[in-house]
C-alpha cells in the first residue's frame, strides 16, 4: 500500500493505464490509507467511498473494453471544499451551508472528471477560504502532518496536509494572498499559483478581478504539472482566460539555468521572517548558483503593497456577500466581519486610487523583471505555529493587528500578477517545513515550473515523509 500512495502521480496514472495496477487496487490503497490516518490530520472532510470505489471498478471494465484513459486515468482526487461539486456537499467551510449540495461542477473539476481522476470527496479550508489556517465550525480543525500540534496551513491546508500524509496523489487549491503557497510550504508539498487566467473561473461573480486564482497541488513539480495541464487552458466565458491550451504545458521540464539571473530576497526589505525560517532559506541561493545562476540580493519596490493588498482584498469582501451580509453576520467568524466592514468602508474614491496604486505597483514590477529572469524567498514568513492560534499575533518581535499580516511575503507577490510556487526547501531544527517561493515573469509558468523542478531535483527536500 505505501508503494501506492506516495507513487508519483504521473507514474501511477502510467500504470494504470499500462494495467500493472488496477483502479480499484489504487482506490483500496488511498481509502484504507484515509481510514487509518484522517482521523488524526483531519485533512478530508467529506468523503464519498462507497461510490468512489464503484467508479474505480467501472473504470476498470472500461479500461479492458479498450477505452483510451486521459492523463488522470484511476486516480482518486478530493476537491478543495469552497469549489462547487455536483452531487457532493460543498459547505465552503461555513454552518450556513453545512448541508449544502450543488447541482453542478465548476469548470475546473469538469475539466479534472474529464481526465480520468474519480472525485472521492472535499478538503478541509478555513470558512469561505479566509485565513491560512483551515479550521471551522463544521469540520474543526486540520494538523499538520509533520507535527500534529501544528497548522496544515490554508486556506488549502486540507489539500496540502492530504498530499503529506499519503490520503490523495494529487490536490487542488486556490490562492489569493497564498492559499496554495502558504499550505505548499508548512506541509512540504508543491503549491502552484499560475498566472491569472490560465486555469479560467467558471462560474465566476467578478469577470475582472484577477487577485484570486486556482491552481494544483502536488508532492513533485512534475505532479503538480500533470493536473495544471488539466486544469488551464481557454474558456469564453472568462474574459480574463489566456488562450494557451493545456497540452502545451505537458514536456520535460528539464532545462540548462546557466546564466539566469535569480533575486533573492529573505524579506523584501520591509518583512519580519522567522530566524528559523531565514536559516534555512539562506542555502538555497547556493543551490541556483550550482545550477549555473547568476544570484545576488534584491527584491522589486513592493513598499506599499500591504496596504494595497488590504483595501483591494476588503473592497471584494464587501461586494462578495453584499445585500446577504445582515443575515449572514452572525455565523461569521470575526476575521470576515472585520474584513468585510474594512471594505463597507471604502468610497469610490478609495477604490480608485488603490486601483491606481496597484497600477503602479505592476509597472514596477514589469521594470524588475527587465533585469532579472526569477525572484526567490520565503513562502511563509515563519514555520507552522501552534494548531490552537487562529493567527500568529508576532513574528519576532513585530507584533501585527489583523489576520493578513504574517504572510505578506505571499500577499504582496500576488499584487504582481506573476506566476509562483512554493516548493520544498528544508526543515528547521524542531523539524518543521520551510518552503521556498519561487516568481517568475508574468506568464512565463513553464519557466517557474522548470527552475521549481530543477531546485527539487538538486535537493529532494519533498521526499522526506511526515512520520504517522
Amino acid at each position: 500500500m505505501t508503494d501506492l500512495i506516495y507513487d508519483d502521480a504521473t507514474e501511477l496514472a502510467a500504470r494504470i493505464a499500462r494495467r500493472e495496477v488496477s483502479c480499484e487496487e489504487v482506490m483500496r490503497a488511498f481509502l484504507a490509507r484515509i481510514d487509518a490516518v484522517n482521523p488524526a490530520v483531519n485533512a478530508i472532510c467529506t468523503l464519498l467511498p462507497d461510490q468512489a470505489l464503484e467508479e474505480a471498478k467501472q473504470k476498470d471494465e472500461a479500461l479492458a473494453r479498450g477505452v483510451e484513459p486521459g492523463p488522470l486515468y484511476g486516480l482518486p482526487i478530493a476537491i478543495k471544499d469552497l469549489a462547487e461539486t455536483k452531487g457532493i456537499r460543498t459547505t465552503y467551510g461555513s454552518p450556513l451551508f453545512k448541508d449544502h449540495v450543488p447541482d453542478f461542477d465548476q469548470l475546473f473539476v469538469e475539466r479534472i472528471k474529464q481526465a480520468g481522476a474519480i472525485v472521492i470527496g472535499k478538503t478541509n479550508t478555513p470558512e469561505f477560504g479566509a485565513g491560512s489556517h483551515s479550521f471551522n465550525k463544521v469540520f474543526g480543525v486540520t494538523r499538520n502532518p509533520y507535527n500534529l500540534e501544528r497548522s496544515a496551513g490554508g486556506s488549502s491546508g486540507g489539500a496540502g496536509a492530504a498530499l503529506a500524509s499519503g490520503l490523495l496523489p494529487l490536490a487542488d487549491g486556490s490562492d489569493f494572498g497564498g492559499s496554495l503557497r502558504n499550505p505548499g510550504s508548512f506541509n512540504n508539498v508543491v503549491g502552484f499559483r499560475p498566472t491569472p487566467g490560465r486555469i479560467p473561473r467558471v462560474p465566476n461573480s467578478n469577470l475582472h478581478e484577477a487577485l484570486a486564482v486556482m491552481g494544483p497541488m502536488g508532492r513533485t513539480v512534475t505532479d503538480a504539472q500533470l493536473l495544471f495541464s488539466v486544469m488551464t487552458g481557454p474558456d469564453p466565458r472568462d474574459p480574463l482566460t489566456l488562450e494557451a491550451e493545456g497540452s502545451s504545458f505537458l514536456g520535460t521540464l528539464k532545462r540548462d539555468f546557466k546564466g539566469a539571473r535569480i533575486a533573492y530576497s529573505e524579506d523584501l526589505g520591509m518583512l519580519a521572517v522567522e530566524n528559523s525560517v531565514r536559516k534555512v532559506l539562506r542555502e538555497t541561493p547556493k543551490v541556483f548558483e550550482s545550477l549555473g545562476a547568476h544570484v545576488e540580493d534584491a527584491h522589486p519596490d513592493l513598499h506599499d503593497a500591504e496596504e494595497i493588498f488590504l483595501k483591494l482584498r476588503a473592497s471584494l469582501f464587501a461586494s462578495r456577500y453584499g445585500a446577504n451580509y445582515e443575515a449572514m453576520k452572525p455565523h461569521l467568524k470575526d476575521t470576515i466581519i472585520w474584513n468585510y466592514e474594512q471594505g463597507l468602508g471604502m468610497t469610490l474614491a478609495d477604490l480608485a486610487r488603490y486601483t491606481a496604486a496597484h497600477a503602479a505597483l505592476y509597472q514596477r514590477g514589469i521594470e524588475f523583471w527587465e533585469t532579472y529572469d526569477f525572484l526567490i524567498l520565503p513562502a511563509a514568513q515563519l514555520a507552522p505555529f501552534p494548531v490552537e492560534t487562529e493567527w500568529p499575533g508576532k513574528i519576532e518581535g513585530t507584533k501585527y493587528t489583523n489576520y493578513l499580516q504574517w504572510m505578506q511575503a505571499c500577499c504582496a507577490i500576488t499584487l504582481l500578477g506573476a506566476p509562483a510556487i512554493s516548493v520544498p526547501a528544508g526543515f528547521t531544527d524542531e523539524g518543521l517545513p520551510v518552503g521556498l517561493q519561487i516568481v517568475g515573469r508574468p506568464r512565463d509558468d513553464r519557466g517557474v515550473l522548470q527552475i521549481a523542478y530543477a531546485f527539487e531535483q538538486a535537493t529532494r527536500h519533498g521526499e522526506r515523509r511526515p512520520d504517522l
